[in-house]
């Protein structure tokens, strides 16, 4: 499961009268990814689906325009699978240009009351400005050459610094309305040459203008009752004018539906498009198909295509490997663990898949760092309830349910109580020393077999130096064990070891000595990175060794909050004593969950992925002939 699925690369001559029925055979298939790169056969020149696409192109801009006026499906049931000729497409264009110079002028209809609607909504937002300031709106929006009005926002806690500046300049501040961290506010003054000092204090104080429509001239409240009717005859309008447009389209309805399959069928040869290339009656093209797919194909065009064709398929070339997709995981269950593992980046050809791996490494480390019966068995609950809402991810939140609910069994913690079940092993709280060595020996483990998959991943595109001496290599991961055995040894009271001792020498020399080799630079900064590059390799394994200390410390966490809130539980009544573990296990689930989730994510992103895991594939991607829902 971890290894990726084999891929060819596949080549197809067919006749170009037979490209239409070509490109429905692949996309039947689902199985071809195509390769838009040109053929070295200089011959194989020519274009001959660009007049196709750009008819197709039209046709298909035209119907979305339509069918943001009349309701369509978007992809209506398929039949029966056929060819579209060039000559139906360009007709079908033509019908539906035709019908789109109709339908636009509807649409002018709707964008000028959509227009309309817009302003009012401007309006009614700006009156809200001044709905407490119960006067003609054009006295405050003429000037007079006696009086300066300013109206505006200013920041409470600066209104009284305002209005004892505005006082010393000659002004009147008055506040109309307070709401929030702002007061609205209007400040009258004698009219002056110059303004250059208030607009200094305005600005000072962050006083903020609010412009006056000139549409605002009744008073508010007049003003509010007459948006609010305007409102309705623009609703009223709009309500008509959709009737009539759909009294209008009635009889197109079943031909525009016929429209939207039409396209649908041609969309594979569109697709197609950048991948094909002709010489004469002669068209080729290629693409990436999974090995165990390859004979199906041949099938499948040998019973669609009357005319001969020509089906070669070949392994990848070394030279190839980055353009050769990868086909994520079809297992149901871990579809939603691949969706994380897409957020770090998709597996390039060749590299291990590490979505198993991942799959159950996650959910080990949630389930010991969050094992309880009852709040397990919540998120459990939570996940299939709301299934439909998370989509591919409810599986994902089910196994970590079930996760916790195992760990849960073993601790003997249901809702933070321990004496409801017997432990099947023992609450991390008995012995923390224990559980602290545990997640040592799983670090360790972890960080073996991620250096493991990192060589593995070396081996498969023949970078046997990378394997050997790169980073999290061969001579890498023999640093970490040697420096792990002469650890143990000193855990057990014994010295480090003669024999590790050399090992780690032995391999961090090896290192320094490959680093020095392939670094050019001059005699003072290769001995300054070759020693940083060698001080960076032990602290690093032995950081990130300590790192899976968290896994431990999680788990003591747990059992400690809930200690905690039953300490508190214990110093209320009856009814508080209840509330006080309800709300606990809330607060449990809802925040140490997150932070659980959080840190199991860094540990498997940052102490896994960045090992053996380059992210920069692309997923494969096959033709499909879109059918829609399948029929009743």
């Amino acid at each position: 499961m971890l290894r990726p699925r084999l891929m060819k690369h596949v080549r197809l001559l067919v006749l170009t009268e037979d490209l239409p029925q070509a490109s429905l055979a692949l996309a039947q298939t689902e199985s071809f990814h195509p390769d838009t790169r040109a053929p070295l056969a200089a011959a194989l020149c020519g274009q001959p689906a660009h007049d196709y696409r750009d008819a197709y192109t039209q046709a298909h801009s035209r119907l979305e325009k339509i069918a943001k006026l009349i309701a369509l499906p978007r992809f209506p049931v398929l039949a029966t699978v056929r060819v579209v000729p060039y000559p139906e497409l360009t007709e079908l264009n033509r019908w539906l240009g035709e019908i789109w110079d109709q339908v636009s002028r509807y649409e002018e209809d709707l964008r000028r009351l959509d227009d309309q609607d817009r302003l009012i909504r401007e309006q009614e937002a700006a009156l809200v400005n001044f709905q407490h300031l119960d006067i003609d709106l054009k006295l405050l929006r003429s000037k007079t050459r006696f009086l300066d009005f300013y109206v505006g926002i200013v920041p409470r806690e600066n209104l009284r610094r305002l209005e004892g500046a505005a006082g010393l300049a000659g002004h009147l501040l008055h506040v109309y309305m307070q709401g929030g961290d702002h007061a609205h506010v209007v400040i009258v003054g004698p009219a002056s040459d110059t303004q250059a000092p208030l607009a200094a204090v305005l600005h000072a104080a962050g006083f903020q203008a609010l412009a006056i429509p000139a549409d605002l001239d009744q008073e508010p409240e007049q003003l509010r009752q007459t948006l609010t009717a305007r409102h309705a005859q623009v609703g009223a309008e709009r309500q008509a004018l959709h009737e009539r447009l759909a009294a209008w389209s009635d009889p197109f309805h079943e031909r525009l539906l016929g429209a939207r399959r039409t396209l649908l069928l041609a969309e594979p040869l569109v697709t197609l498009d950048p991948s094909i290339r002709s010489s004469g009656h002669l068209a080729h093209l290629a693409g990436w198909v999974p090995a165990q797919y390859v004979e199906a194909l041949s099938e499948r065009l040998t019973g669609s295509l009357t005319l001969p064709f020509e089906l070669l398929a070949r392994d990848p070339l070394p030279a190839e490997r980055r353009l050769v997709p990868t086909v994520p995981v079809k297992n149901r269950l871990l579809q939603s663990f691949a969706v994380l593992v897409k957020q770090y980046g998709i597996p390039e050809y060749g590299e291990i898949d590490p979505t198993p791996l991942f799959a159950v490494t996650f959910l080990a480390m949630f389930g010991a760092m969050f094992g309880d019966v009852g709040q397990g068995a919540v998120i459990a609950a939570l996940a299939w309830v709301f299934r439909v809402r998370l989509g591919r991810l409810w599986p994902f939140g089910l196994l970590a349910g079930l996760s916790s609910v195992g760990f849960g069994l073993l601790y003997g913690s249901v809702f933070g109580y321990e004496e409801v079940l017997p432990a099947l092993w023992m609450s991390p709280i008995r012995d923390p020393i224990l559980m602290l060595k545990l997640a040592l020996g799983y670090g360790v483990v972890f960080l073996t077999i991620a250096c493991l998959l990192a060589i593995y991943n070396r081996l498969a595109i023949r970078n046997w130096w990378g394997a050997l001496f790169g980073q999290h290599g061969v001579v890498n991961l023999l640093f970490y064990l040697s420096l792990i055995w002469g650890g143990l040894n000193l855990s057990r009271g014994e010295s480090f070891g003669t024999a590790p001792l050399l090992l780690v020498v032995g391999a961090l020399a090896a290192l320094a000595g490959f680093a020095w080799r392939h670094l050019e630079a001059p005699i003072g900064e290769k001995v300054l990175v070759v020693f940083i590059e060698t001080l960076e390799t032990v602290i690093g394994y032995v950081s990130n060794t300590l790192s899976f200390l968290r896994v431990a410390a999680f788990s003591l966490n747990h059992v400690a909050l809930s200690i905690a809130v039953f300490t508190l539980a214990e110093m209320m009544g009856r009814f508080g004593h209840v509330v006080t573990v309800v709300l606990g296990n809330v607060f449990v689930l809802v925040l140490e969950g997150g932070i659980v989730m959080i840190q199991v994510m860094r540990l498997q992103y940052y102490e896994g992925f960045s090992r053996y895991f380059s992210g920069e594939g692309h997923e494969f991607a096959p033709l499909r002939l879109r059918r829609g829902p399948a029929a009743p």
